[in-house]
């Protein structure tokens, strides 16, 4: 089962992009993240056609997450527990039917800036209430993958220019600390199961030439329980999306599991 996670940034002005992309990889699974329209908005034909079934949770403008899957959708919940009030829509998950079955769980992890401020408080108050779920599905014994922009640069390694980045909210001490929780409660980050080398990136920004330079970092992660690590048999980069036409500013990010 191949599982990709895409930050598309606006669906709609990207759909052609994306359903190149669909054509070309041919991923089992992705969610989405910014789709940036409501759940009514989106064009599921054009992916429909493609043979997805598609879940949305989507917000005006804004954020927005979606699952596209070749296999039946079940459990659908929408939205991360721990505060109702919190009305952006950052977080959906479902379960795949498959032979053996996934949680597949999409994640849009606040970006936090400016840091120190408001901004920065809700980032880890939602990164304390991801660790929570984390924890409850450990508890299922079953494959899951939390899947998404984290908005999170895990290590220097992840990152052209560290330096750059000290004072950023992707990059303080608070967040990476919040993300090695993950890990420590026994995730895999997948990515590093695979490769451990530098200069692998997801997000390259549209300004000061940062793609032509190779400017980038990492902050889109997939992210296993040990169920799913044990199934774990590739995760790779598509950087080359980045080049496409009218492309994102971040790239697919997906993985194989033997399921």
């Amino acid at each position: 089962m191949k599982i990709a996670s895409f930050n598309i940034n606006g669906v709609r002005a990207r759909i052609e992009a994306l359903t190149a992309w669909l054509g070309e990889a041919r991923p089992d699974v992705v969610v989405l993240q910014e789709i940036k329209t409501v759940d009514e908005g989106f064009p599921r034909e054009a992916i429909e056609d493609m043979g997805y079934n598609v879940e949305t949770h989507g917000q005006k403008g804004f954020n927005g997450v979606a699952i596209l899957s070749k296999y039946p959708l079940e459990d659908v919940t929408r939205g991360l527990p721990g505060d109702e009030s919190d009305e952006q829509a950052r977080w959906i998950e479902a379960t795949v039917a498959a032979t053996r079955p996934v949680r597949v769980c999409g994640l849009y992890l606040p970006n936090g800036n400016p840091a120190p401020g408001p901004k920065y408080d809700y980032k880890l108050a939602w990164m304390e209430r991801l660790e929570a779920r984390a924890r409850d599905l450990l508890t299922l014994e079953d494959p899951a993958v939390l899947a998404g922009d984290y908005n999170v640069i895990p290590d220097p390694r992840d990152a052209k220019r560290p330096e750059a980045w000290v004072k950023d909210a992707l990059f303080l001490p608070e967040t990476r600390a919040a993300f090695r929780k993950l890990l420590a409660l026994g995730y895999t980050d997948a990515f590093r199961a695979r490769n451990q080398s530098a200069g692998q990136y997801t997000f390259w920004d549209y300004q000061a030439g940062a793609w032509r330079r190779d400017d980038g970092i990492r902050i889109d992660h997939l992210l296993l329980t040990p169920q799913a690590a044990d199934l774990l048999s590739d995760c790779r980069i598509d950087k080359q999306v980045r080049a496409g036409e009218k492309p994102s500013d971040h790239v697919p990010i997906w993985i194989e599991l033997d399921a």
